[in-house]
C-alpha cells in the first residue's frame, strides 16, 4: 500500500478490500479529475488511456498545471502544456499521491477489460464503438460508469454490460455527435465546477458499487438549478 493518511474516510472505502482494477478511457475534463480523486481514495491499480496532449484551453477545466514547481533560481519550470495527458498525469498523480498509475498514450480500441470501467471519451460514436467492442456482454467488466457533461449538466449512467435490460435501456440513450452543446466560438462548452461535480459523482459510483449499495442506472445532475434526478432500468 502507499503511504496515504486514509483513515478520515476507511469507514466509508477502504481500499485494501476494494478488488477490481479501474480503467480510465479519456483523461479531460472529467477523466482527469476522476483520476485523481481514485488515487486519493487510495486506489492503486488505475489505468488510463488518452492519446491527447495538454493545451492551453485546458487547464481552466481540467487537472493539469499551467506551471511547475520553482527551480534552483526561483524561476518557475515549466508545466504541462504540450505533454501527452496521460504523461502529465501520470506525473501529477504520482507526486501529489504517490500511487503510480498505468498509463497507455495511445487511442483506445478493443483491448481487453476488466473490472470497473470510466468511459470518458468526447465523441457519441467512439463510445459506441468501445461499448461494442470491448464492453458489451464482457464478464470481465463488472461495472461501467459513462458520464455525459454540458456546460452545467451532467449525466451519468451505470451499466452491467451482461444485464440484457441494461444494454437495451443504454444503447437507446445515444444520439448523435451533432447535438454537442458549443460555444460562439464552435468550442465544446465545460466549466471545472461541471467537469469536477462529475467526476465526483462518477467516484462515488464506484464506492457505493463496493459498499453494494443498489445504484442508480441514470442520474441527471441540474447545477444550475440544484437538482438531481435519478432513474433505474428495471
Amino acid at each position: 500500500m502507499h503511504n496515504l493518511d486514509i483513515r478520515r474516510h476507511m469507514e466509508l472505502f477502504d481500499p485494501y478490500y476494494f478488488e477490481y482494477p479501474v480503467t480510465i478511457i479519456g483523461a479531460g475534463a472529467t477523466g482527469s479529475w476522476l483520476a485523481l480523486a481514485l488515487a486519493k481514495l487510495g486506489i492503486e491499480d488505475i489505468t488510463v488511456y488518452d492519446f491527447d496532449v495538454v493545451e492551453e484551453h485546458n487547464i481552466p477545466n481540467q487537472a493539469y498545471d499551467l506551471f511547475g514547481d520553482y527551480d534552483e533560481t526561483g524561476d518557475r519550470k515549466p508545466g504541462h502544456i504540450g505533454k501527452p495527458k496521460v504523461e502529465a498525469l501520470w506525473e501529477m498523480i504520482l507526486r501529489v499521491t504517490g500511487t503510480n498509475i498505468k498509463i497507455h498514450n495511445e487511442a483506445f480500441t478493443n483491448q481487453r477489460l476488466t473490472g470497473v470501467v470510466f468511459l470518458m471519451v468526447d465523441s457519441m460514436k467512439i463510445r459506441k464503438e468501445i461499448w461494442n467492442a470491448a464492453i458489451k456482454m464482457k464478464t470481465q467488466v463488472a461495472l461501467l460508469v459513462e458520464p455525459r457533461m454540458g456546460l452545467d449538466m451532467g449525466r451519468i449512467y451505470n451499466v452491467n454490460p451482461m444485464d440484457l435490460t441494461h444494454i437495451k435501456a443504454y444503447e437507446d440513450t445515444y444520439y448523435s455527435d451533432d447535438t454537442a452543446e458549443v460555444s460562439a466560438c464552435g468550442a465544446s462548452m465545460t466549466v471545472i465546477t461541471t467537469a469536477m461535480s462529475v467526476a465526483a459523482y462518477c467516484a462515488r459510483q464506484l464506492i457505493n458499487f463496493h459498499n453494494k449499495v443498489e445504484l442508480d442506472n441514470e442520474i441527471l445532475i441540474d447545477l444550475k438549478y440544484n437538482n438531481i434526478i435519478t432513474g433505474r432500468w428495471e
